[in-house]
């Protein structure tokens, strides 16, 4: 039979209300009460029942984040931020993918939300507001990482990618680079915005913007590599490339080590997200640091409160916006960009 809170209970002479509040870190219960409850609860090896839990709090304490990729680096650290952060308030957390697929991301949501997830974190691939319908419709609190879409009534947490990408741009400039290529993200908006940063970059510096230059590179290493090399066929050869996001960065270098060239003497390349191996290459990766676990963390920070489950943390409500550059419009926070690594 599985132990119950009444069990621990029986064996302390204290109420079930006292195990349950100990259980659960809440209520004002002494620390030697507290020590004689877990220490018993250890030693009768309790395990908590989540689904009576949830049939009294209506809840399920999970939380459900909707990725699209399970492998790039920037998610990983998103979802590794998610997680210490709502564990410590009893959640746990379903992570889900739907690899750039718009269909595959309503068929994931749904899935997420028939188990009844307590709030839904999603980087969502879609084109318009129609898609959230059903989760609005459930009022399921919804955070948005990465990727605003317009219309969406919910939380959004991100950075500003013209700015990126006009950071980026600028800082090749700055270092004497003339003929300067993008390799170009996915069919998303962010990838739009980051692309008309390295416009206006150009642009503010008479710099000529080059149709040959911009090449769709996805948001993988070897995609990147396959449209460094198409680049390296043009004419003139760029001295400077802004690549969509590191990994891309990353391929791209490779790409140019493959063609008997250097970086950056020959071609100067920098990337976006700051990942964590950027700084392990043979040529550290010039990057754009767009607080990646920053992203995650206060994310699910909007989640928990939008669940009133606890106050908004200190790292939360006094982040120091002068320091992390982003600005809290109606639950809406934008990053601003970095560049770290100056090494090209």
């Amino acid at each position: 039979m599985a132990v119950t809170m009444l069990d621990i209970a029986r064996g302390l002479n204290v109420s079930v209300v006292t195990v349950s509040k100990v259980l659960r870190n809440k209520g004002k219960i002494s620390l030697a009460t507290r020590n004689r409850v877990l220490r018993r609860a250890k030693k009768l090896n309790y395990q908590t029942n989540w689904i009576a839990r949830s049939l009294v709090t209506r809840r399920t304490f999970t939380i459900g984040l909707l990725l699209p990729d399970f492998t790039h680096p920037f998610f990983a650290e998103i979802a590794k931020a998610v997680a210490e952060t709502v564990r410590p308030h009893g959640y746990h957390v379903i992570i889900s993918y739907f690899e750039e697929n718009p269909q595959l991301e309503k068929n994931e949501a749904e899935s997420l939300l028939a188990r009844q997830v307590d709030g839904l974190i999603l980087a969502s691939a879609q084109s318009g507001a129609n898609a959230f319908e059903q989760i609005l419709k459930r009022k399921v609190p919804l955070v948005l990482i990465d990727r605003p879409i317009a219309g969406v009534q919910a939380s959004f947490v991100g950075v500003d990618n013209q700015a990126i990408g006009q950071l980026a741009t600028t800082h090749l400039i700055e270092r004497g680079c003339q003929r300067i290529a993008h390799l170009r993200g996915p069919g998303i908006g962010i990838a739009t915005m980051r692309m008309e940063g390295y416009r206006r970059a150009l642009i503010k510096h008479a710099l000529t913007v080059c149709p040959r230059h911009v090449l769709e590179a996805g948001y993988q290493d070897q995609t990147g590599h396959e449209a460094m090399r198409r680049l390296l066929q043009t004419r003139p050869v760029p001295d400077g490339v802004f690549c969509y996001n590191d990994p891309v960065a990353i391929g791209a270098m490779r790409a140019i080590s493959e063609a008997g060239l250097r970086v950056p003497e020959d071609i100067a390349v920098v990337g976006a997200g700051n990942v964590h191996y950027s700084d392990c290459l043979a040529v550290p990766l010039t990057t754009v640091d767009q607080g990646t676990f920053e992203i995650g963390k206060l994310a699910a920070d909007l989640l928990l409160q939008r669940n009133r489950f606890k106050e908004r943390t200190a790292s939360a409500e006094g982040l120091d916006r002068t320091q992390t550059g982003h600005t809290a419009i109606d639950g809406t926070f934008e990053f601003g960009a970095r560049v770290s690594f100056f090494r090209g």
